[in-house]
């Protein structure tokens, strides 16, 4: 059995699920590398990431470097003596980085890779109607997500599934990878194979620009992008109601199929339901957030907001 030294990576809440399975399993944590403290809110005060407020809760040691090819971080690193890396929703190491410990440097991606390679994967796979997905833990190497495959585990993506359900199973089922790689790591007992070439499944980073509706789109690619965008970053449109142009935020949501005549985005409402005619049927809202309100149910928007008869969703900017 190998005597291992680990230095964990990682900086949101899918991160600490995962250092907290390595700690409670006993393992020696060495260090704990996670994002610098950033202003946030309103009063721009400093926000620690997750993983750090845990790792403070304890007591491992924390650096939070800015520039990880600095030669006082990776001294600091090299102080540390780890012979083992794990890194969890972090950023791209450099070279000297993943290289530097002795049993190498593994990473968990929320994906069936070479599947969803990129920094959203959770949310691409339901965007873009996948029913089943998983977690992988692969040796990094100098290409983002490329590395040997140690292990994965699939899942079911049920068909009400939101980004943020499929967010949470999958931190847990990372959680149980993580610890049986390590496990085989420690007993030297690891087999890798290399990722197969296979069509391109990519994850890239989400912005505004390729999260908002497109009405006109098939009932089912607009039902998966909204759920695949529910509770963040959250898919969003153009309310046009009258002369007035307001933007919401979508959040729950249900399909209907059903012929009719109207316009792709053209809202039916009632005192109790708010949807909106696509091809094929209707998306009904359950929850949405207008701007300038908070987040609520439908139901208890139509108790206080009028919507003209020809209200209508944009669906260009």
């Amino acid at each position: 059995m190998k005597d291992l030294r680990i230095v964990f990576m990682g900086t949101p809440d899918f991160a600490v699920t995962i250092l907290k399975q390595l700690v409670e399993s006993n393992y020696n944590i060495v260090g704990v590398i996670t994002a610098v403290d950033k202003p946030a809110g309103r009063g721009r005060k400093l926000h620690e990431s997750a993983v750090k407020k845990y790792a403070i809760s304890k007591g491992l040691t924390i650096l939070q470097p800015k520039n990880l090819k600095s030669n006082d971080f990776q001294e600091e690193l090299e102080d540390l003596k780890p012979n083992l890396q794990i890194v969890v929703a972090f950023r791209m190491l450099p070279k000297t980085v993943w290289q530097l410990p002795k049993y190498g440097t593994f990473n968990l991606h929320a994906s069936l890779l070479p599947a969803y390679r990129g920094a959203a994967p959770i949310h691409w796979a339901i965007i873009n109607g996948e029913t089943t997905t998983g977690v992988t833990t692969f040796f990094i190497d100098d290409k983002i997500d490329t590395g040997e495959i140690i292990l994965q585990k699939k899942i079911d993506i049920k068909d009400d599934e939101t980004v943020g359900s499929l967010h949470d199973k999958l931190m847990h089922l990372g959680a149980d990878l993580v610890l049986k790689t390590v496990k085989l790591i420690e007993k030297e007992d690891v087999t890798t194979t290399k990722q197969p070439k296979l069509e391109e499944k990519s994850a890239p980073k989400l912005f505004p620009e390729n999260c908002k509706i497109d009405w006109t789109d098939s009932i089912e690619n607009i039902y998966n992008k909204i759920r695949g965008l529910n509770p963040f970053p959250t898919a969003w449109c153009i309310i046009k109601n009258g002369k007035e142009e307001i933007t919401a935020k979508i959040y729950k949501i249900r399909k209907e199929y059903e012929e009719h005549t109207l316009e792709s985005g053209k809202i039916v409402f009632s005192k109790k339901s708010l949807k909106v005619a696509v091809k094929n049927g209707y998306i009904i809202i359950d929850e949405i957030k207008l701007s300038g309100k908070k987040k609520m149910e439908t139901k208890s928007l139509l108790n206080g907001y009028h919507f003209s008869s020809n209200t209508k969703m944009l669906s260009s900017l």
